[in-house]
């Protein structure tokens, strides 16, 4: 679990962001408030849709203490400079994104690109590190076909 301070219409609002072991964004939730009711929020929605985690990494915020604690008590919670850089990277494409098209215009705007961004990125880009030539662009294949058979369902 991860946060990124984003600014909306001039205002902090936080972007919380947790991935899994393979890098692969779980879910999103931004907020305005960066303390453990809003850590607590988030992490009850994780525990709702996943199930109770093994081990759960943050950073050395202090808001996840509490959260981790009642909700998943018997997790192992991993507080350490270093070990959450995955999900430090995995704020990069929203950085990305702001840069290039400019600033989120309203809370509920974001929510819902970033949610939407984060699965659909997932399908149309598979890890190239992990794979051979031959398979990436298997991979790509099957996921812009995925793409057409959704759309079509949708305007049918």
């Amino acid at each position: 679990m991860g946060e990124v301070v984003i600014m909306i219409s001039g205002k902090k609002h936080w972007l919380w962001r947790a991935i899994d072991a393979n890098g692969d964004v779980l879910d999103v939730l931004v907020q305005t408030r960066r303390n453990a009711k809003a850590a607590k929020r988030f992490f009850k929605r994780l525990v709702a849709r996943f199930g109770e985690p093994r081990v759960v990494i943050t950073d050395k915020l202090r808001s996840y203490i509490k959260p981790v604690k009642a909700l998943a008590p018997d997790a192992d919670h991993r507080a350490h400079k270093g070990l959450n850089n995955a999900i430090e990277v995995s704020h990069r494409p929203t950085r990305k994104r702001e840069k290039i098209f400019g600033r989120f215009k309203s809370h509920r705007q974001a929510q819902r690109f970033l949610s939407a961004h984060d699965q659909i990125s997932l399908i149309f880009r598979p890890r190239r590190y992990q794979l051979t030539a031959t398979s990436y662009r298997h991979a790509r294949n099957d996921a812009f076909s995925l793409w057409v058979d959704y759309t079509a369902e949708m305007s049918a």
